[in-house]
């Protein structure tokens, strides 16, 4: 008779869960081992849900509820062996954007973007994953399909809501991070954008390569070389530690 979504939603929505993870010394004093949960967990976030986050923060995600399972980006000849010659038939359209849950597995091929961030096979059971921080999960977050077109989107939200490069850098900390830049972060970020748009106005074929990634629309109204530094910048605040862990 057991309710396990109520169950979990209860657990989720906890002031306990919900909690920082920051040690304070009174908590240390308190409660040194955490016992008594005086703070909250700090993990890195499974592979679903660093996919389902860059989405979701974008805009792209889509939230349809059951149906079939689909087919996102995967690198060409996946499914290709010695033995066969099976093709991946990628998904196109607002399926590509479908939650995770959703993803197509091969027993003995997982989902390789998801391999990156210690998904399991499905050849044995896994009573829980292993965490590691990796080179190769950076290189993901920077170069898969889906979180360039992420950026993309945080991009055009970011444009959309304020002129003032300042204060697109502010939004798309609050729409990743949920909090407010550091004053070096704003700098360093509103540095970047300046750059990399003086060096896209000068390369207009760079900017429309970054931008054609992806089967998702880019606004016509927007510049090109002003869109495609501001994926790029998007793309560095969603390959920072913080966007990717549980604080």
């Amino acid at each position: 008779g057991w309710d396990i979504k109520a169950m979990q939603r209860l657990i989720l929505t906890s002031a306990t869960y919900r909690q920082s993870s920051r040690l304070t010394p009174q908590l240390r004093e308190r409660d040194p081992e955490n016992r008594l949960l005086a703070r909250g967990p700090r993990v890195r976030l499974a592979a679903e849900e660093i996919r389902d986050n860059a989405l979701a923060v974008s805009g792209l995600l889509n939230r349809k509820i059951g149906g079939p399972s689909v087919f996102p980006y995967a690198p060409a000849g996946l499914w290709h062996s010695r033995f066969d010659d099976d093709v991946y038939p990628l998904q196109t359209g607002e399926d590509l954007y479908r939650r995770s849950l959703y993803t197509v597995w091969r027993r003995t091929l997982n989902p390789p973007s998801f391999a990156s961030f210690d998904i399991p096979t499905r050849e044995r059971c896994t009573a829980r994953r292993l965490m590691s921080n990796t080179p190769l999960q950076a290189l993901t977050l920077l170069n898969d399909p889906t979180y360039v077109e992420a950026s993309r989107g945080i991009a055009e939200r970011a444009i959309g809501s304020a002129r003032d490069p300042a204060r697109r850098v502010e939004s798309i900390f609050r729409w990743v991070m949920l909090r407010d830049p550091q004053p070096a972060e704003r700098a360093a970020l509103t540095q970047q954008a300046k750059e990399l748009s003086a060096e896209f106005a000068q390369d207009p074929a760079a900017a429309r390569e970054l931008l054609s990634i992806g089967d998702s629309k880019t606004s016509s109204r927007i510049d090109p070389a002003e869109l495609a530094a501001w994926t790029l910048v998007s793309r560095t605040v969603l390959n920072l530690n913080e966007a990717i862990t549980k604080q």
